[in-house]
């Protein structure tokens, strides 16, 4: 069992929050393409002989191709790698880009799930974060998708905007809800270094983020969450039962994954490597040099180890104190795991490690105190 990430760096826009590697120039798109499938035949042993069971589109902005080039890579994954039951093939896709003859060209692909970046179904927050949609194009394109068989769906949303109530939010929340949509993602807008955002706010055209607010949006999500049927699996997703994003699943359960294109990550249990951030150095590389512009690492077993704690506790399956002692001889402390329990903040049931609801606002936190030394 093990994962593809095929990353599209390509975008119309910048979206002012964003600090992904994406280029607004699509004059390279060939190129890039032909090097991306050049590296997929040059990693063909990375996963040993594990069986493919998820590839992802991720970016940038994947649905920037035509069903013919994603086809193509699909074609190259297909050649060199082992594909029994492809159980999930997942493409992010922009609103705007979503139209019936795109979404019926995607229908004759591997694609069988699509996770659209909606962010906001309110007009001002989208061009807040300087998104190329409109609130109508997410309408229609959800309805796209849908009516064209796409079931499968994910959509992103984004709270903590300036000016954003906790009614706002909600009905957010229920306009998706009338959508049908079984599994969305949820994230905090964040200030990141280097981004559109972060400059406004350290000139001062922009007010700073209202931390408190986006944190009392995080708590209803939950509530609201629960109220509607869905799982809270991870602190950013939620799904309906039996409509978990199995990719992304397998990243937290520590599943080994391949990450292909500029700026993408893998990781094998072992060590994890890392390709080069730079479109025309990650080009030439693969094209004229036929070599994988990565850097890789060796995971020590603190490294392991603490790799699990963070990416577990985030999960609603918990982190396995069995596992870490079963796996790499490792014991908890246990006055830091009890100082958090009595602050309500983590429960320990059985042997499991699981965050509170209040909790899961020191995700982060809480997992680095946990963290074991090298």
């Amino acid at each position: 069992m093990a994962g593809i990430y095929i990353h599209i760096p390509f975008c119309k826009k910048a979206c002012n929050y964003c600090n992904f590697h994406f280029s607004t120039s699509l004059a390279l798109k060939d190129q890039l393409l032909n090097a991306l499938k050049e590296e997929l035949r040059l990693q063909s042993g990375y996963l040993k002989n594990n069986t493919i069971d998820t590839i992802y589109f991720g970016g940038g902005t994947p649905s920037l191709l035509s069903a013919r080039e994603l086809q193509d890579i699909f074609a190259q994954i297909e050649k060199h790698y082992i594909i029994d039951n492809l159980l999930e093939c997942t493409l992010e896709a922009n609103p705007d880009d979503l139209d019936t003859p795109y979404v019926k060209a995607l229908r004759n692909t591997a694609i069988n799930r699509l996770s659209i970046g909606v962010q906001s179904f309110k007009e001002a927050d989208l061009k807040f974060m300087n998104r190329a949609h409109t609130v109508q194009q997410v309408d229609y394109a959800l309805k796209c998708a849908q009516d064209n068989g796409f079931a499968n769906l994910s959509i992103d949303l984004i709270y903590g905007t300036p000016d954003l109530s906790i009614q706002e939010w909600e009905q957010h929340l229920n306009t998706m809800l009338s959508y049908e949509i079984p599994h969305f993602s949820s994230y905090a807008l964040t200030v990141e270094p280097q981004t559109a955002l972060a400059h406004k706010i350290k000139t001062h055209q922009l007010p700073a983020l209202n931390s408190e607010a986006a944190a009392q949006h995080f708590l209803r999500l939950m509530e609201w969450a629960n109220e509607k049927g869905f799982d809270h699996y991870e602190i950013s997703n939620f799904g309906k039962p039996g409509a978990h994003a199995i990719h992304n699943t397998n990243y937290w359960k520590g599943i080994p994954y391949l990450g292909i294109g500029p700026s993408a990550h893998s990781f094998n249990n072992h060590s994890r490597q890392w390709n080069i951030a730079n479109n025309q150095q990650y080009i030439t590389a693969l094209l004229k040099e036929q070599i994988i512009p990565s850097t890789s690492e060796v995971l020590s077993i603190a490294d392991q180890v603490n790799e699990y704690i963070m990416t577990s506790l985030r999960t609603m399956w918990g982190c396995d104190l069995y596992k870490i002692k079963n796996t790499w001889g490792i014991i908890l402390n246990t006055t830091i795991i009890e100082k958090y329990n009595q602050q309500e903040l983590l429960q320990v049931q059985d042997h499991i490690l699981l965050l509170t609801q209040q909790g899961k606002l020191f995700a982060d936190a809480i997992a680095a105190d946990l963290f074991i030394d090298s």
